[in-house]
């Protein structure tokens, strides 16, 4: 674990600093545009995981929505959680059974209500994955055609 750890954070500073050191080494060959062409192909990479990422979340929030799942009690378990209180007594006033079957079908909707609303809520913040890193991705990839020519 904590090997793990180090390789992840000393790993990135590693290739920078060879990265650092190749282009300097190399400058009369064109270390410089190696540098740039290395950020410029880092940056695609790391928007376009970005926008992947916000897709799939969105694809994940919109079968939330057209499908909802949740957690529903049984019948059973919501009928003696309503008529007994916190110490295994009966509540005072008994509601009847049609009563008790309705307040029983109003929770699965309101339940599946709150499940699309929560799809809803996460479709919006997926796009953010998606519309934010977009321009920078088409702006260098359009660096990086430059670079190219």
């Amino acid at each position: 674990m904590i090997v793990f750890s180090l390789l992840t954070s000393f790993l990135p500073m590693v290739i920078i600093i060879f990265i650092v050191f190749y282009a300097v080494k190399n400058k009369e060959k064109g270390g410089e545009l190696i540098v740039r062409n290395i950020y410029t192909y880092l940056v695609l990479f790391a928007t376009l995981m970005m926008v992947i990422g916000g897709g799939i979340s969105i694809f994940m929030a919109a079968a939330d929505f057209v499908s909802p799942s949740g957690y529903y009690q049984s019948y059973a378990e919501y009928k003696e959680t309503t008529q007994y209180d916190g110490k295994d007594e009966v509540k005072k006033e008994q509601i009847s059974e049609k009563e008790l079957r309705e307040s029983y079908d109003e929770m699965i909707i309101e339940e599946k209500a709150r499940t699309k609303e929560n799809a809803v809520n996460q479709i919006i913040k997926s796009l953010g994955f998606i519309v934010i890193p977009l321009p920078v991705f088409l702006y260098f990839n359009k660096q990086r055609k430059r670079l190219v020519e």
